[in-house]
């Protein structure tokens, strides 16, 4: 593991804290989940990226840096520490850019991924549905051809859409050949939310908020131009997307690290010995978390790659942030409800092991892949 800082990455680092501590916003903005605070983090996003910090490891012709790998984590630290705002383009740059990348046609790459990183395009993360969750390949929304207009017709309802409620466009997987075996015959396709066809219907969480909402799809006409991979080779591209959600992209340690040394600051303020080893082992699980990702990032410049250890990330930063928010509740006792921050972010946190595959089946991935013990039989009881 290499956590030694060269002279350009540390020259990286300064102009990325000097941006952000001129620019970050004074007081939070409005929740990114609602109409007002939507439209807000969308103008944070065009002012990330005028200053090429909204995508730094992206190309220059995409409003990236070309920065590294480490110039990215170091980025991500800074971005939290500097207690940015949350970024509601995070579905596109996340999870679906470095699919493009990867899998997106030189047409496809064009005309997305500038949109994307200056926030004018926000993208909504269609998976789930209600018969399909962590056993996202049962999936029976269907995608048939139609040869005559040159594209497929989408069929079938995703629920649990992240930013549906207010995006532009979505991203899922549809059943392409239903007489394929169960994780073949799937298509990855992006769609716009206001097609015709398409029904968005919010979902109010217990705070009013519509952070996510259900999607139905009725003869929707979808381009070829709009399928992401091959026909039928959905199943693998959506593999790519798990990977990266589970792995570096979507939770970077800087987010952990900067809430245990808020979580510090505030058993400075509320001091109790009896959570003193909670408040430490929060503080200890986030360093944790930190050098192993500088661990990972110096296997992947190394050659290597993240495989079946993003599984083991995922159960780890879900469990880290609910633990960090659990403290810091019982820290402020019955004035809990009054902090806004501590209290949305333990909501949140609850969900954590719940997306990007449940930490059940993270466990049994690592159980089978890493630790190579025996496939549980099908149908074994719970």
């Amino acid at each position: 593991m290499d956590l030694e800082l060269s002279e350009s990455e540390l020259a990286f680092q300064a102009e990325a804290r000097a941006w952000l501590a001129a620019n970050v916003p004074a007081e939070p903005l409005p929740s990114l989940d609602t109409p007002e605070g939507f439209v807000l983090h969308q103008a944070w996003e065009a002012k990330l990226s005028a200053d090429r910090w909204s995508v730094v490891s992206w190309p220059r012709e995409y409003h990236g840096r070309e920065a590294s790998l480490v110039e990215w984590v170091v980025f991500e630290e800074e971005y939290y520490r500097a207690g940015a705002p949350l970024r509601v383009s995070q579905n596109g740059i996340f999870l679906l850019a470095p699919i493009i990348f990867e899998h997106g046609t030189r047409e496809q790459q064009d005309r997305f991924l500038p949109t994307m990183a200056t926030g004018e395009r926000i993208w909504a993360q269609c998976w789930s549905e209600p018969e399909a969750g962590s056993d996202l390949a049962s999936l029976k929304s269907t995608a048939r051809r139609d040869d005559e207009r040159g594209g497929w017709v989408l069929n079938g309802q995703k629920i649990w859409c992240s930013r549906a409620a207010l995006a532009h466009w979505g991203f899922g997987l549809f059943r392409s050949d239903p007489e394929a075996q169960k994780h073949a015959g799937l298509t990855y396709f992006l769609f716009p939310l206001d097609a015709a066809g398409v029904t968005v219907r919010p979902i109010a969480q217990l705070d009013g908020e519509e952070g996510f909402a259900e999607v139905f799809f009725d003869d929707v006409f979808v381009p070829d131009s709009d399928v992401l991979g091959a026909p039928g080779d959905g199943w693998r591209v959506a593999m790519s997307t798990a990977g990266n959600e589970r792995g570096l992209s979507l939770r970077s340690p800087g987010r952990f690290t900067a809430a245990a040394d808020r979580l510090l600051a505030l058993y400075d303020e509320h001091p109790d010995p009896r959570l003193a080893d909670r408040v430490v082992d929060a503080w200890l699980r986030a360093e944790a978390y930190r050098l192993y990702t500088w661990g990972t990032v110096t296997r992947l410049r190394d050659g290597g790659d993240v495989g079946a250890a993003g599984s083991v990330n995922k159960v780890w930063w879900s469990e880290l942030d609910v633990a960090l928010h659990e403290t810091a509740l019982d820290l402020l006792g019955p004035d809990a409800e009054l902090e806004s921050s501590w209290l949305d972010g333990y909501t949140f946190s609850l969900s954590g092991p719940i997306y990007a595959g449940t930490n059940e089946i993270q466990r049994n991935i690592v159980a089978e892949r890493i630790l190579g013990l025996p496939r549980e039989p099908k149908g074994a009881s719970k």
